[in-house]
This record gives structure tokens, sequence and C-alpha cells, in this order.
């Protein structure tokens, strides 16, 4: 029992549906995660968005069967592997689409005004990923763009169940942090590539040098967007003028990291390395607690 159980958690990806805490984000950063009622929203949009998230990886997966087979780490997806049959992840597919349309109705008297854009987002997230799924991922630039959208789709669900605003900038860098985090996991599998003599068509238009570049100028372009997240008038007023102090903390996290890539040659994705990097684990944790500080502290 506990084995199948576990099969159908990998083929829900369960793990990764730490990407969705992103829904969170408009709850922290203005100041409400005290909030019970704003807090049990967020919860609910994060369950709501990891069923959509989950409905996905299946469609993903069931599409890439063949090739994952071929993959020495995918190969051991429940799908690739042939732990779980295809008809079994037909039916678990219509499940959580029938799941989620039916936790959005039953949504519609508890969440805030903005239920109808909290749906479109879910709506739009899936489509994009259809897409994603069976033509855009193999389109360069475009698919890194779309993992990067997702993100800023995960921060405007989170505004829309809480009815809470979100800033211009504040998408900007949500869009730019992802993208770093897309181009630096397609740079690592460029190297790979390189080291195993295997490349696939998920990374035909790339090559090491454009993502160094590309890289590099997204940790740019994520920088300059936290400095005016932090100089904009809503977060002036709210916050006052000593936010602006924690780009120090932002501005050595990117350097670091693109010392570890571009320096060290580090093939690992981006979120590895953070889970590797003490340099930047210690100044993650004195940002948070700085803004935390300004935040809930002042």
């Amino acid at each position: 029992m506990t084995s199948r159980m576990t099969k159908f958690l990998k083929l829900l990806r369960v793990e990764q549906w730490v990407k969705n805490l992103f829904v969170f984000v408009p709850l922290f950063f203005s100041g409400n995660i005290t909030n019970l009622d704003l807090l049990l929203k967020s919860i609910f949009a994060f369950g709501i968005f990891s069923l959509a998230a989950s409905c996905v990886y299946i469609l993903n997966d069931y599409s890439d069967i063949e090739s994952d087979r071929k993959h020495p780490e995918k190969k051991n997806r429940p799908l690739a592997s042939g732990a779980i049959s295809k008809p079994t992840a037909i039916v678990v597919f219509v499940l959580l689409l029938l799941f989620l349309g039916v936790f959005i109705f039953l949504g519609q008297d508890y969440f805030s005004r903005d239920l109808s854009r909290f749906a479109a987002v879910i709506g739009f997230y899936f489509v994009m990923n259809l897409a994603y799924t069976f033509k855009l991922k193999h389109v360069a630039i475009v698919d890194v763009s779309i993992i990067a959208i997702g993100f800023v789709l995960r921060v405007l669900a989170g505004g829309y169940a809480t009815g809470i605003y979100i800033s211009q900038w504040a998408i900007l860098l949500t869009f730019v942090l992802a993208l770093v985090l897309a181009i630096g996991k397609r740079r690592g599998e460029l190297i790979n590539a390189q080291i195993s003599g295997k490349t696939r068509r998920a990374l035909d238009g790339y090559n090491v040098q454009f993502a160094d570049i590309a890289l590099s100028i997204s940790c740019t372009l994520a920088i300059v967007c936290y400095l005016m997240f932090t100089l904009s008038p809503e977060v002036q007023q709210k916050f006052h003028s000593r936010v602006f102090y924690t780009v120090i903390f932002v501005v050595f996290a990117f350097l670091r990291y693109l010392q570890q890539t571009l320096v060290y040659n580090k093939t690992e994705s981006p979120t590895k390395i953070i889970y590797k990097d003490r340099y930047i684990q210690v100044t993650l944790v004195l940002w948070l607690a700085a803004f935390l500080l300004q935040i809930y502290f002042k």
C-alpha cells in the first residue's frame, strides 16, 4: 500500500509543489501573514494551484514517456518505468481536473471579489503548459520564458485569492528571478550534455556562451527590479526607506551565484547550488531577517 501511494505521489510530483509557495508572496510582502482569513485563502489557492500543476506534470510525463525511457534519470518516473500504466494515469488526470473544478466552484463564496481573475489565472496556466508540453518546450528562449511566466501566475493567483495588490515591480522581479533559475538549469544541462556527448531537442538553440550572457543579464535585471521594488511609492509609504538597504544582501547573493556558475563552473541547477552553498544560505537568512524586521517588527 505504501509503495503504491509513493508511486502516485511521484506521478503527481508532490516534491515540485514547493514552487507553488510563490502563491504566498503577496501575503508575506504585504505584512499580512498573521491575518488568519487571508492565510487560509492563500492555503486554499496553494492547494488549487498544486492540483493544476500535477495535471500538467502527468500530461507532460504522458507525452514524453518514450524519450523519458532513454533518459538516465527520467526513466525512473512512474509512467516511463511502467510502475503506473497509461490508463491509470489518464484516470488520475481526469479526477484531478474534476477536483480542480469543484474546489474553484466551492471557493466562489470564500474568495475575494477577484475569484474570476483567480480562475482565469489557473486556466491560463493550464493552457500555457499544454502549449509548452506539446510544442513550445522545444523553442529556445520561449521555453524558459514560459517557465518564468508560470511563477508570475503563481504570484498573481495569490494576489487575486486574497485581494492583495501586487506592484508592477514585484511582478517583473518574479519573472526575472524565475528566468535566472530556468536559464541556470539550461546552462547546467548544456555542460552535462557536452560531457556525456548526449544532447536533447530542448537544448537546440542554446550554447554555453549564450547561456552565460543570458544568465548575467538576468541577474543584473533581477537586482535592478528589486532595487526599483524597494524604492516604489507603495513600499516606501508602508515600510519606509530602510527596506532599500536589503539590496546589499540581494547583490551579494547574485554575485555569489554567478561566481559559482561562471568561475567555478558548477553545473547543478540553481536550487541545488543554493542548497549546497553556505554563503548564499547565510545571505538569504540575513535578507529574510532584515525584511521581517521591516515588515512585522517596525
